[in-house]
């Protein structure tokens, strides 16, 4: 028997034994407040717009609730409903949990501390480890409120604690807040008030602005995520990212 005989045979027997690794579908599920929710009357967000990039049999569904905090999507069973679809996906699909919550949890009256926040960004994240999925850290959707030409920073304390939780806990930083406001100062105020939901709501998004805003999403998550096959499930949009790269109204 020749060298080369055996080494085919090697080989198959290894390819029989260990058969060739296919990655499995996504699932995006996602936690947060009024602006990752389904557009409806007091609420709005980028997650519509960022699971209709998702490619079949890909799926996802957005539980953002309108005025949710990070204690009250807990207290309200909101967290219960995502785990338990996080439970019943994880043997066909590669899980992933989008968390953003913060405009909510800065208001004086919720009584939240930034210190309380960050501690509870990151047991939501490690609930989500503890089922075997990946969480995702999201900084909070920028506001589109300025002052003369200049994009206000109306969340700049519950950003970089959400920046803090995600290094404290080890897990991926989608960084929205900087990429919408980047985005947001680029186009000026008036083409940032064509995403408003209803005329004055700079905080919410209508249906075009979640296409926009859900592909920002979906183009931090494709790079943050390299190397994991991502790019099968989600769908790419060349020419509405580049305009986004470029600082274009879209």
């Amino acid at each position: 028997m020749t060298l080369r005989t055996v080494l085919t045979s090697v080989l198959a027997s290894l390819a029989l034994a260990s058969p060739a690794h296919r990655s499995k579908p996504v699932a995006f599920f996602l936690a947060g407040d009024s602006t990752t929710a389904i557009q409806s009357t007091g609420g709005g967000g980028w997650g519509s717009g960022f699971l209709a990039t998702l490619r079949s049999p890909a799926y996802g569904v957005n539980k953002g609730h309108n005025g949710a905090t990070t204690v009250s999507f807990v207290d309200g069973g909101d967290w219960a409903q995502v785990l338990d679809l996080v439970k019943n996906a994880t043997a066909k699909y590669d899980v992933y949990v989008s968390i953003q919550f913060g405009h909510n949890d800065q208001k004086p009256a919720k009584n939240i501390t930034m210190p309380q926040f960050k501690a509870n960004l990151q047991n939501l994240a490690q609930d989500v480890q503890d089922l075997g999925a990946t969480p995702l850290l999201l900084t909070s959707l920028a506001r589109r409120n300025f002052n003369g030409t200049l994009l206000k920073q109306d969340l700049a304390d519950v950003v970089p604690a959400t920046r803090e939780a995600a290094a404290a806990a080890h897990v991926t930083l989608i960084d929205l807040n900087a990429a919408s406001r980047a985005y947001v100062q680029a186009i000026g105020s008036a083409n940032a008030d064509k995403y408003n939901l209803v005329e004055g709501d700079r905080t919410h998004l209508n249906a075009h602005g979640s296409e926009v805003f859900g592909r920002i999403v979906a183009d931090l998550i494709l790079k943050a995520e390299r190397g994991r096959g991502l790019g099968r499930w989600i769908v790419r949009n060349g020419t509405l990212s580049a305009l986004i790269r470029e600082g274009v109204y879209a």
